[in-house]
């Protein structure tokens, strides 16, 4: 093999390895941050706050939901050209207005702070695994065209004990794109009813056809 293909292999495998190098420490950031707030409400457990998980989960999930469904909080987060003072305000003024626990507006202002804000959702999810975790819980992403009934999400939760999960979180997302029907994302698994993927089948099916 030629000295300079050889010399282009070795380049295009370094490039590989810093790649990867670069993906892992840009993962373990949410992984840190995560840790952190689930350090710190372990602290708040250990003092006597039984509820602080539950209430993080819901504040948390809420935060989620929020950035699934605002094309406005979406831009706060998203585009690198809002300044550290308008993310601060923007995501104070959900605090204030959702009524976050302390605990959550404080780490919202420190995400804000440290120029952080883009890996929201990532640090959101990172949290969600972990406390999952601890609680011997499985979170299912579920993803509807239009929000869940409570009838509707018992249902949901019913069937996926059915399927052999045992303890299971809902994290409801609206996504008008998928027309009807359901996305259930949990662990590995993916169930997909949804009136798009059946639409895409039956395109699939009769393109087979002709």
């Amino acid at each position: 093999m030629p000295p300079t293909e050889n010399a282009r292999i070795a380049e295009i495998a370094e490039a590989m390895r810093l790649a990867r190098e670069a993906r892992a420490a840009v993962d373990e950031i949410p992984a840190r941050y995560a840790s952190g707030l689930l350090s710190l409400a372990d602290d708040h457990r250990q003092k006597g706050d039984e509820a602080v998980y539950d209430r993080l989960a819901e504040a948390l999930a809420g935060i989620e939901r929020l950035y699934a469904e605002s094309p406005e909080f979406r831009a706060v987060v998203d585009d690198p050209r809002v300044s550290r003072d308008q993310q601060m305000k923007a995501v104070m003024l959900v605090a204030d207005q959702a009524g976050l626990d302390p605990l959550v507006r404080n780490f919202l202002g420190v995400i804000v702070n440290n120029r952080r804000l883009p890996l929201l959702p990532r640090i959101l999810a990172a949290f969600r695994a972990r406390l999952a975790a601890r609680r011997g819980e499985e979170t299912a992403e579920v993803i509807s065209a239009v929000p869940l009934s409570d009838a509707q999400a018992r249902a949901v939760e019913a069937s996926l004990i059915r399927a052999g999960h045992a303890r299971v979180r809902l994290l409801p997302r609206v996504d008008p794109a998928i027309l009807g029907g359901l996305v259930v994302k949990i662990g590995s698994r993916l169930y997909d009813s949804s009136i798009r993927s059946r639409l895409q089948r039956l395109s699939q099916a009769m393109k087979g056809a002709a």
